[in-house]
């Protein structure tokens, strides 16, 4: 796939490396939203032309954000993997998906061994799949020399008795916490100058957002706070993947109200190209705004 993106947020050079799209309704997003095409209709016109394709459908990007900076680099979200046993997901081109993911980061002039930290916001099956490769049968590190941050409260929830053993923690976490490079840190953690963890917990129940903060420049990249940007217009329905559907809707809510009508530019993990943006707010309605 393309690196779609590139930009800059002061110092920070920040790059998109896609892994997939995938077209979804908005009914499969919100399946409890009253009227889920009248509120496409509502949105059409700022969704199009990036967000929805000529079928209605809403364009969902599964994507890395590469981050450079204080003289680290950073990837935030590592996609589905190749090779993953995924049929239990349902997912069209998910199960032992082989893709172009690492020469993508090659060819960006980010291979994966001079990556520095990992950070997954939670750990769905489509943020941590490429924290791990298959090596002659064996899951081994992708980024063999970075540190991995995972928010603790995410790991226990997911490796909980509640939880039980599931192929992402499997194939994707517990190798890299064998080859001892996984460090479990707060929700509110600080990498560097330029890099803050933001908590939003909802989603799941460790879901953090990635601040990135340069010369007086701001963004954040989402995680699943948002999937598409069709959320901005019902902040309150719950989209299907939200574990706690009460604290999902009130930090959706709140993160709308903090960054309308700023400048911090918005970058969603699963916004399609060109997926950064600023959130704004007329008549009490929030849009986004994207830029390309």
């Amino acid at each position: 796939m393309p690196i779609r993106n590139s930009l800059n947020i002061g110092d920070a050079k920040i790059t998109l490396i896609e892994e997939m799209v995938m077209p979804t309704s908005v009914k499969w997003l919100l399946p409890e939203y009253p009227e889920p095409y009248g509120l496409l209709e509502k949105a059409t016109p700022w969704l199009k032309p990036n967000y929805i394709n000529e079928k209605g459908h809403l364009l969902q990007s599964i994507h890395s954000w590469v981050v450079e900076v204080d003289g680290m680099k950073v990837v935030i979200d590592t996609g589905i993997g190749d090779s993953k046993n995924r049929q239990s997901e349902g997912f069209e081109g998910w199960h032992m998906k082989q893709g172009t993911y690492l020469q993508d980061l090659e060819n960006a002039g980010i291979p994966a061994d001079s990556v520095d930290f990992v950070i997954n916001t939670h750990l769905h099956q489509d943020h941590a799949g490429w924290n791990t490769k298959l090596v002659e049968k064996t899951w081994v590190p992708t980024f063999n020399n970075a540190r991995y941050k995972i928010v603790a409260p995410e790991w226990d929830y997911w490796t909980s008795d509640e939880i039980g053993p599931i192929p992402i923690i499997e194939d994707s976490v517990l190798p890299v916490f064998k080859e001892n490079l996984v460090d479990l840190v707060s929700a509110d953690y600080k990498l560097s100058d330029s890099i803050t963890f933001e908590p939003s917990h909802g989603h799941t129940p460790g879901h953090v957002c990635i601040n990135i903060s340069s010369q007086n420049q701001t963004a954040i990249i989402t995680g699943d706070l948002l999937h598409n940007p069709i959320q901005c217009a019902a902040p309150e329905a719950r989209p299907t993947f939200d574990k706690d559907a009460a604290p999902a809707r009130k930090t959706r809510i709140s993160f709308l109200e903090k960054y309308a009508n700023t400048e911090t530019l918005i970058l969603g993990t699963h916004f399609h190209h060109p997926a950064a943006g600023v959130i704004r707010k007329d008549n009490n309605f929030y849009r986004y705004e994207s830029v390309d």
